[in-house]
């Protein structure tokens, strides 16, 4: 991943602009374990929506496994959004009609994949996180630590080269919360896939290999 430059300003040209990225640049290395540190407002999830093609920056370069993700049309962006990179999002965001299975297969089915190879993958993920025995509990069924464990699951079923969490232990108490961490920690160390966690939690970011600390949409750290 390569950022250089990157603006992003929100509602511009109007009384309400937000620059909410200002001008940062930096690159993350494939396999490392990155942690976008900073308070409300300091431009985290501006961040996380441009790095995960959900917005387009307003100014700079956003490069995602090749792609520039400011320059690419809808359909690659939504090809690499489906193929290339995975997000763990802090409310889980679960279907509450479909149960864990269906939850963890629907982003490999979005992606093409054929349903009986969707439906191993997100076998074999579910019972890797500890769920092999919950495969058709629907999210109401299931703690808050569960919840988050299939929502890991649905961010790896394709097998990202990115997986972005946006902070992903926000909703969980300590306890769960160092388990959804330990899974980060082997994900990173036995997948090699490259791990952004956006957070302000230093439980969180005291586990990553690196640090990006940001401020008022810059970079200080």
């Amino acid at each position: 991943m390569d950022v250089r430059d990157l603006i992003k300003v929100h509602a511009p040209g109007s009384p309400t602009e937000v620059r909410a990225l200002d001008a940062i640049s930096f690159t993350i290395e494939r396999g490392a374990y990155v942690a976008v540190v900073g308070e409300s407002g300091s431009g985290k999830t501006s961040l996380m929506h441009v790095l995960g093609g959900l917005d387009r920056p307003s100014a700079g370069h956003a490069f995602v496994d090749g792609v520039d993700l400011g320059s690419a049309s809808r359909a690659e962006l939504k090809r690499l959004r489906a193929q290339r990179i995975g997000f763990v999002f802090q409310g889980f965001n679960l279907i509450p009609s479909l149960d864990a299975l269906e939850n963890v297969m629907l982003p490999a089915r979005y992606a093409g994949v054929a349903l009986a190879t969707a439906r191993s993958r997100a076998r074999t993920l579910l019972a890797e996180l500890g769920l092999g025995e919950r495969l058709h509990h629907r999210p109401q069924q299931l703690s808050g630590g569960q919840q988050q464990r299939v929502a890991i699951a649905r961010a790896l079923v394709n097998e990202p080269a990115l997986v972005l969490a946006d902070e992903p232990t926000g909703e969980l108490d300590a306890r769960t919360g160092a388990t959804i961490l330990d899974l980060f920690d082997r994900i990173n160390r036995e997948r090699g896939q490259t791990l952004v966690v956006v957070t302000h939690s230093e439980a969180v970011w005291s586990r990553a290999q690196r640090v990006i600390r940001l401020a008022d949409g810059r970079i200080v750290a």
